[in-house]
């Protein structure tokens, strides 16, 4: 099946299955540019998939313009049959989902290094696979591609008043400099800047990768 296929299939929202084309994207622009070896089908498989539970943890009261045509009362039922299914954890269940798409263990491994606390934990890997799968995300926010501090301050704000997602201060400059750390190392073998990396640049290869088969 292609991607589109598959995001159709399991219900994903407009806005989510955006954010994993954009975030695959910018994983492919990488891949397409390193200067040493990659397995880039991987990357990308992993890339579009890894959210693929998100809807579990969205806070469906946010960016109501997200959730047009169907509305939010659909989306809630959507949130609620997810839940049912795979539980409470949304990161669980795109692994679970993962699983039932077929993901080899590679795959499954990058899904599972996308977060912002494993930054500390990528920075440390020998393979860079799971390295692209966590910048690409930090790449990424609501609305198209950021840089990395412009993501760490959104994600800030929107977590600030979420004491289950609450993180210490000293914790939190930990993990920002682990996030540019990484940034630092995939990019010291890339024949690109960060900088490189936009909209504009992203928006041909989001076309091509709407037809990827998994």
């Amino acid at each position: 099946m292609t991607i589109q296929e598959i995001y159709k299939q399991y219900k994903i929202m407009p806005n989510l299955q955006e954010h994993q084309l954009r975030v695959a994207a910018v994983a492919r622009q990488i891949c397409d540019n390193l200067t040493v070896p990659v397995d880039s089908s991987s990357v990308i498989t992993a890339c579009l998939l890894h959210d693929m539970g998100n809807i579990i943890k969205f806070d469906l009261s946010q960016f109501p313009e997200f959730y047009e045509p169907e509305g939010v009362d659909y989306w809630r039922k959507v949130q609620q049959e997810f839940i049912n299914e795979y539980g409470p954890d949304e990161h669980q269940a795109s692994l679970d989902i993962a699983k039932e798409l077929g993901a080899s263990q590679k795959v499954l491994d990058c899904i599972d290094s996308v977060d912002f606390g494993q930054a500390l934990n990528n920075i440390s890997r020998s393979d860079i696979e799971p390295k692209i799968c966590d910048h690409a995300d930090l790449r990424v926010g609501p609305h198209g591609i950021v840089s990395i501090e412009q993501r760490l301050e959104d994600g800030r704000r929107r977590y600030k008043d979420r004491p289950e997602r609450w993180i210490s201060p000293e914790k939190w400059q930990e993990l920002s400099q682990a996030c540019h750390d990484l940034e630092s190392q995939i990019f010291e073998n890339c024949k690109i800047k960060p900088t490189d990396i936009t909209d504009e640049s992203t928006a041909p290869v989001i076309e091509e990768l709407r037809a990827y088969k998994i």
